[in-house]
C-alpha cells in the first residue's frame, strides 16, 4: 500500500537516502530535520506513518513521540536511534513506538519494516460491526473498535503496543501466550526485537490494571512459558498447585524472568 510518510532525521543526507528508498515504493514522503518541524507537520497533515530519529535538535524524537501519543495520535512510529542500550530501546517502546532500528541501519530493511507496520495498521482498522465487538475478561473490558480499555468501570490509558497485547489476549482468555507469540502481535517480525519488550509491556499493563501489580491476579505468568489473561476473581492459583515458585524480582518488584524460564544474573529471587 502507498502511504504518506513523515521522515524526521537531523542528518540531511540520511533523510534524503531514506526518502528516496521510500518514494521508490510509491510512498509520498515529507522530510524534516528537527523535532519542532516534525510536530508541525503531523498537526498540519497527519501522516500514515512517522519515522523519527531519537537525537534531533529543538525537540528530540522521544519527546516528539511522547507529545504525539499524549495528543491521541496513534499512527505507527518507527524510532531510529544510535542508543543501543536495551533500557533506552524499551523506553521508546514504553512511550508508544511501534518499532525501532539502531544506527547504522540498512535502508532496505527500513523499507521492509515500514511495509510491515503499514500492513499491520491496515489489518487493524475498525470494520463495520453489526453488534458489540467488545472483549470482556472478568471486570476488564477491551473495545477494539473504540480503542478503549476499562477495569472495574475505570478508563485505562494504554500505548498502542499495550493495547495490541490486550486485544490478542482478551480474545483468547486463559490461553497461554509465549513471548515470541506476543512479540509477533507487537511487531509482526519477532526476530527483530527483544523478548524484554514483552516483559516491559506486561509490567506496565499490570501497573495499570492490577490492584497489586507485584501480585498480579489478571495478567498471570506461566513460568517457563509466557503469560495469560484470566478473570481476576479466578486468577488465584492459576499458575498451578504446590509451593510457590521462585520468582526473580527487579529493584521495583517487577518480574524479570529470563526467556524460557531462565534466571537472570544479578537479580534477587523471592517467593511469590
Amino acid at each position: 500500500m502507498c502511504a504518506h510518510i513523515l521522515v524526521a532525521e537531523d542528518d540531511p543526507k540520511q533523510a534524503e537516502l531514506v526518502t528516496r528508498y521510500l518514494e521508490r515504493q510509491g510512498h509520498t514522503v515529507r522530510a524534516v530535520h528537527d523535532g519542532r518541524a516534525a510536530l508541525d507537520q503531523v498537526r498540519e497533515r497527519e501522516p500514515d506513518l512517522a519515522v523519527l530519529d531519537w537525537m534531533m535538535p529543538r525537540v528530540d524524537g522521544l519527546d516528539v513521540l511522547r507529545i504525539l501519543r499524549a495528543e491521541g495520535r496513534d499512527m505507527p512510529v518507527l524510532l531510529l536511534t544510535a542508543r543501543a542500550a536495551e533500557d533506552d530501546l524499551l523506553l521508546g517502546l514504553d512511550l508508544g513506538a511501534d518499532d525501532y532500528m539502531t544506527k547504522p541501519y540498512s535502508p532496505r530493511e527500513l523499507v521492509a519494516r515500514v511495509r510491515t507496520l503499514l500492513r499491520r495498521t491496515a489489518r487493524s482498522e475498525p470494520q463495520p460491526s453489526s453488534g458489540d465487538g467488545d472483549l470482556q475478561v472478568g471486570t476488564l473490558r477491551v473495545s477494539p473498535e473504540r480503542h478503549e480499555v476499562t477495569v472495574d468501570g475505570r478508563d485505562v490509558e494504554c500505548t498502542p503496543g499495550e493495547f495490541r497485547l490486550l486485544v490478542a489476549m482478551a480474545a483468547r482468555p486463559g490461553q497461554v501466550f509465549t513471548r515470541d507469540r506476543l512479540l509477533d502481535e507487537l511487531h509482526g517480525f519477532s526476530h527483530y526485537t527483544t523478548p524484554r519488550a514483552v516483559d516491559m509491556h506486561i509490567m506496565n499493563l499490570r501497573r495499570k490494571t492490577e490492584a497489586d501489580p507485584r501480585n498480579p491476579r489478571r495478567l498471570v505468568t506461566v513460568y517457563g512459558v509466557g503469560y495469560k489473561l484470566v478473570p481476576a476473581d479466578v486468577a488465584e492459583g492459576a499458575g498451578g498447585s504446590g509451593p510457590a515458585p521462585l520468582t526473580p524480582k527487579g529493584p521495583t518488584g517487577e518480574e524479570v524472568e529470563g526467556r524460557g524460564g531462565a534466571t537472570v544474573p544479578g537479580v534477587t529471587y523471592a517467593r511469590s
